[in-house]
């Protein structure tokens, strides 16, 4: 049986992680004969949904060992992020199921948040909001409102952890905004020119933006002795994942004013819990934005066309993406 053959039917198992009934569908459609968009499936519904499968979509839907081994007919598992670890990838080696993910399709959407935060926070936006809101600019007696007082970005120094495609973009824009670079080193053995431990960078800089993968080796990497290395003016931005920076010593230097103040996309649990202890936070040196730096129309569909191109790589017999 050819390949093109055992892609005939295949599931999206999240499609509203992906898609705000706009996304464009049709190229999936032309290559998958029996293609079938689910909303959400939950673990329970797998055992009904999978049967008969070939391909496979997922965004943050789990499949173990057990699904991959129930489902004999499985060809190919297409991952629509970067990110592959609901995915068994054991089991799937071992059971010749081919797993593809999607790479660099978020850059710009990514590099626009990060500066869309950077430049809320340097221009105090939420504050001057809620004051034009409250009625200081019409009571005020001058034409302009300077109780907010904003910072330039331009002669700032931007430190970087995690210096990828991500890292590598925000520096670029950094640079057209006038700001100076300092990139961290990703261990203690990156001895590469440039590079500068942690302890060494984060007194230097005024805006700190995270881009590293969370690992072993960089979960809770921000905790409280890094805050306190950092200056009081300094502001914290993280579009990567929750758990680089520990949420509980982040939450004593907003308190404490040891940093001016952070701006988050991630959090350690999504979609946190109301009484989550930076979502019970209401001070202004804080924004938390809900995981969508990744998530413009644009990204979107980008990463959905490039899971449509790992599908007639695949079909082709050829290496797209393999993970």
């Amino acid at each position: 049986m050819s390949e093109t053959n055992i892609l005939q039917r295949g599931v999206l198992l999240d499609a509203a992680s992906l898609d705000a009934n706009d996304m464009d569908f049709s190229g999936l459609r032309a290559e998958i004969s029996e293609f079938t968009a689910r909303s959400l499936t939950s673990a329970s519904e797998l055992r009904d949904v999978l049967p008969d499968m070939h391909l496979v979509i997922t965004n943050k839907v789990r499949l173990d060992r057990q699904a991959l081994q129930n489902n004999p007919q499985l060809r190919l598992i297409c991952v629509t992020a970067t990110g592959t670890n609901n995915v068994d990838l054991v089991a799937a080696r071992e059971l010749g199921i081919a797993v593809c993910n999607v790479r660099a399709y978020a850059t710009p959407s990514v590099v626009q948040h990060v500066f869309a935060l950077m430049l809320s926070m340097t221009a105090r936006l939420t504050e001057i909001q809620a004051a034009i809101n409250a009625g200081e600019w019409s009571r005020s007696p001058h034409f302009s409102l300077l109780h907010y007082p904003i910072q330039e970005l331009a002669g700032k120094t931007l430190g970087i952890i995690g210096y990828g495609e991500l890292g590598q973009a925000v520096a670029r824009v950094a640079e057209c905004f006038g700001m100076r670079i300092l990139v961290a080193q990703n261990n203690k053995s990156d001895r590469r020119a440039g590079r500068l431990p942690l302890q060494d960078l984060l007194p230097q800089v005024d805006v700190l933006s995270i881009h590293c993968p969370l690992t072993d080796e960089t979960v809770n990497l921000i905790g409280d002795a890094e805050l306190k290395l950092m200056k009081s003016s300094a502001l914290l931005i993280n579009t990567a994942r929750g758990g680089i920076v520990n949420e509980q010593a982040l939450l004593h230097a907003l308190q404490n004013r040891s940093i001016a103040g952070a701006a988050l996309d991630v959090l350690s649990i999504e979609p946190p819990p109301e009484n989550h202890i930076l979502m019970q936070y209401k001070q202004p040196n804080l924004i938390i934005t809900p995981h969508v730096a990744w998530a413009s129309r644009e990204s979107r569909q980008r990463c959905l066309n490039e899971v449509v191109l790992n599908v007639v790589a695949f079909k082709r017999g050829e290496l797209r993406n393999r993970v």
